[in-house]
């Protein structure tokens, strides 16, 4: 006689594990891998965890000194990494109601909604190594650092709370040079910055700028280079018409390192040349000498 006991439905295998199997999918799938966790070295194509380089302050292994951003500038230089923020002026925006292709306006959306901020240049009051100075930096990461009413204006505002405090002012340069949707109004503010310098200089104030990477056009040929003290980080592209352009214009190969910080200390174009990381104690000892203090020990 047939035995007509129903089959018992198979067990699933996996054991123990299986049981775990839901939870640890679950887990896994919540750990995304952050787009921006490795940086790629410039130089040598190395692939850098994003966090060694912020420890580092953007200076990669091989030395090359990336660029960085305003805030990211301004918490470094001073002391203990605070500062009193200053605010920047504001000023008509599109007054020649300017396209190249794009509206004016849709640029300047675009560059504030991609770097956080209103424009190029960022202020701040604080002390560098116990001095009290007032820092400008310029942003390359807002429209190339280019120079427009909005960074021209907020340099004469640098340089007034200064005079208003008795302090040095520094700047930190960076810029593609002149802002072209601003055509003329933008060559202006070479002048009126270098007025802005005078002011300073009337006042017997330090000023003293840092070139970083890259500092060109109206940038350099205004108050870049009319600096009591000009430092540069390593590497930094120092110059007018890019290398490029000048080898168009005049036909000849450049010589090696050409408009690099380091070739231009050599020429007496920049008077030293300091690594990131010791710009903070550098600065300080040279504002504290020529505020006529004592020479802080190195």
């Amino acid at each position: 006689m047939a035995d007509k006991t129903p089959p018992k439905p198979q067990e699933k295998r996996g054991g123990w594990l299986s049981r775990f199997a839901p939870g640890v999918r679950k887990i896994v799938s919540r750990r995304d891998t952050p787009d921006n966790l490795w940086v790629k070295d410039p130089d040598t194509g190395e692939m850098l965890y994003r966090s060694d380089l912020e420890g580092s302050l953007w200076v990669t292994p091989s030395g090359r000194h990336m660029r960085i951003d305003a805030p990211t500038r301004l918490r470094f230089t001073f002391d203990g990494g605070e500062y009193e923020p200053i605010d920047t002026p504001e000023v008509p925006e599109d007054p020649l109601k300017f396209s190249d292709g794009k509206p004016y306006k849709e640029r300047l959306a675009a560059a504030r909604k991609a770097s956080g901020r209103r424009d190029t240049m960022a202020i701040g009051f604080g002390e560098l190594d116990g001095t009290p100075a007032v820092v400008i930096v310029q942003d390359f990461t807002f429209m190339g650092g280019s120079l427009g009413m909005a960074a021209g204006e907020a340099f004469i505002a640098a340089a007034r709370a200064a005079i208003e405090r008795g302090v040095p002012l520094v700047c930190y340069t960076a810029a593609g040079g002149a802002r072209m949707q601003e055509g003329a109004l933008s060559l202006m503010q070479m002048a009126r910055t270098t007025l802005a310098i005078q002011e300073l200089k009337a006042k017997q104030l330090p000023f003293v700028v840092v070139l970083t990477d890259p500092t060109t056009g109206g940038v350099t040929a205004s108050y870049a280079m009319l600096g009591d003290v000009h430092l540069a980080e390593p590497g930094a592209l120092i110059g007018f018409a890019g290398p490029r352009v000048i080898e168009a214009t005049i036909r000849e190969k450049l010589p090696p390192g050409f408009q690099r910080a380091e070739y231009l200390q050599e020429k007496g174009m920049v008077d030293r040349v300091v690594v990131r990381a010791d710009l903070p104690r550098v600065l300080g000892q040279l504002l504290s000498m020529l505020m006529g203090g004592k020479r802080r020990a190195a």
